[in-house]
C-alpha cells in the first residue's frame, strides 16, 4: 500500500478482520465509509462523559453538550466555506436533506407552469422528492442525458434549462458511472435563468475539496456515515437569503420563538430548521471526522484515489466480456467504477466476490432510471477511498477472474 496512507488503514479496525476466511477487502465506500477509531473514540467518550440535550439545560453537561454540538457545526462551515454557520442544517443525511429543500423551497415556490430540470444519472434521492413536487404541482419535470461515454451532456444541460425553470436537481458525484459533474458551470446556466441549484454532495464530499461559495451553489446536501461519520447524520447547505425565506420543515420543541394558543413564530437559522432532540453524538462524531479528512488533506485524497483507478481501470477494461459503464478515460473517472461481467447476474458476481473476502455492490444502486437507460437492470459497483490500495485492486481484479473461470464464462 501506499506509505501515504498505510498508517491511516491501521485507524480502521473493521478492516483487520477476516471474511470467508479471507482478508478483507471493502470497497463498497459509495454505499457507507468505515469509521477510524478517532470517530469512533469520541462518540464514546460524548456517551460516557458529556452525554446531555442541547441548548436547553444550564447546568455543564448541557453547556458542554451544546459548545461541542455548535464546534462541529463551525467545523463544517469551515470544510466546505460557507459563508456563515447559519447556513448549516444539520440533518439525518442527504436523504433528508433534499427532502427538506423540496418540501419547503420547492413547495412554496413551484408552480404548474414551472419546471424542475433533473439529470438521468440521479440517486432516487435526488430524483423521487422532484418527481413527487411536480406532480403535486403539476409542473413538468426534465431529465438532462448524458454522452456516449456517459458524461453529463452540457449542450443537453444548456437546452433543457430555460426560463420555465425554477430549480435544477444534481449530483455533483455519480453514485454509478465514476463521473464528476461540472457543478459550477451548470450553477451558472441556472442561475442566467434565475433557478435556483440544489446538488446532491454525497459522493463528492468525503473525495474532494468543496467550496460551496466557489461553486455558487445555492443548495449543497451530503452524509456524515459517507465521509468516515456516524450514520444518522448529514448536512443542508443553503444560502442564507433562501433559507430565512423558507418555512420550517418540522415543528415542535428548539425550533420556535414564541407559541401561543393560536399561533406560533420560529427562532433563527439554523435552528429552525432542527425540530427535536437532534443526533448530537453524530454531529459532534461528523465534526472528529472532519478533523482527520483535514489532516489528511483532501486534495491528497483525491489524488491518491486517481492513482488507484487508474491502476484498476486499464486492468478491469483488458479483461474479456467486461463492461465498465461510464467513461474509460481514467483522468476522468473518479474512485465508483461500475462494471457487470456479460452472462453473469450483478448478484451472483457480488456473491462470489464475497467468497474471495471482496466487498462490493451489486443491484441499481437507488438509481432506477439510469440503469433503463443504460439497458441494464442492475450492475456490480466497486468503490474506493483512501484506505484501500492498489493491493486492493490486485485482490478484485483476480477475484474476477476466479468468477469466471467458476461460471466459465
Amino acid at each position: 500500500m501506499d506509505n501515504r496512507f498505510q498508517k491511516t488503514r491501521n485507524d480502521f479496525p473493521i478492516l483487520n478482520q477476516k471474511v470467508n476466511d479471507e482478508s478483507l477487502v471493502y470497497l463498497d465506500n459509495a454505499a457507507t465509509s468505515q469509521k477510524p477509531n478517532q470517530v469512533i473514540d469520541e462518540l464514546v467518550r460524548f456517551y460516557r462523559n458529556d452525554n446531555a440535550n442541547v441548548h436547553r439545560s444550564v447546568h455543564t453537561l448541557g453547556e458542554r453538550a451544546t459548545e461541542e454540538y455548535e464546534t462541529a457545526r463551525q467545523k463544517v462551515q469551515k470544510f466546505i466555506n460557507a459563508k456563515d454557520t447559519r447556513e448549516v442544517i444539520f440533518t439525518k443525511g442527504t436523504t433528508d436533506s433534499l427532502n427538506l429543500v423540496a418540501s419547503t423551497y420547492g413547495a412554496e415556490n413551484i408552480t404548474a407552469s414551472d419546471e424542475i430540470v433533473i439529470s438521468i444519472m440521479e440517486h432516487h434521492s435526488n430524483l423521487i422528492p422532484w418527481q413527487q413536487l411536480a406532480i403535486k404541482k403539476g409542473a413538468t419535470l426534465k431529465y438532462i442525458g448524458l454522452t456516449a461515454d456517459g458524461q453529463l451532456d452540457m449542450e443537453d444541460a444548456q437546452s433543457k434549462i430555460t426560463d420555465k425553470t425554477k430549480i435544477v436537481a444534481i449530483a455533483h458525484v455519480s453514485n454509478v458511472l465514476g463521473v464528476t459533474n461540472d457543478i459550477k458551470k451548470i450553477a451558472q446556466i441556472a442561475h442566467s435563468h434565475n433557478a435556483v441549484i440544489v446538488v446532491d454532495g454525497a459522493q463528492a464530499v468525503p473525495h474532494m475539496k468543496v467550496d460551496v461559495q466557489d461553486l455558487k451553489v445555492d443548495f449543497y446536501a451530503f452524509s456524515g456515515h459517507k465521509m468516515l461519520g456516524p450514520m444518522g447524520i448529514g448536512v443542508l447547505y443553503g444560502k442564507t437569503a433562501l433559507l430565512n425565506k423558507m418555512s420550517p420543515y418540522q415543528y415542535g420543541g428548539e425550533m420556535i420563538d414564541f407559541v401561543e394558543k393560536d399561533f406560533s413564530t420560529w427562532t433563527e437559522l439554523p435552528w429552525k430548521f432542527e425540530a427535536g432532540t437532534q443526533n448530537v453524538a453524530g454531529a459532534i462524531g461528523l465534526g472528529r471526522a472532519i478533523d482527520y479528512l483535514t489532516t489528511i488533506g483532501m486534495d491528497n485524497i483525491a489524488k491518491y484515489e486517481t492513482e488507484l483507478v487508474s491502476y484498476l481501470l486499464p486492468r478491469l477494461l483488458r479483461i474479456d466480456s467486461i463492461e465498465v459503464y461510464g467513461p474509460h478515460d481514467v483522468g476522468i473517472h473518479n474512485g465508483v467504477v461500475s462494471f457487470n461481467i456479460k452472462g453473469l447476474h450483478p448478484h451472483d458476481v457480488a456473491t462470489a466476490l464475497d467468497m474471495d473476502g471482496v466487498a462490493v455492490r451489486a443491484g441499481h444502486h437507488c438509481a432506477q432510471p439510469l440503469m433503463k437507460y443504460l439497458g441494464v437492470v442492475a450492475t456490480v459497483r466497486a468503490s474506493f477511498y483512501f484506505y484501500n490500495s492498489k493491493a486492493d485492486a490486485d485482490k478484485l481484479l483476480q477475484a474476477i477472474a476466479e468468477t469466471k473461470e467458476f461460471f466459465n464464462v
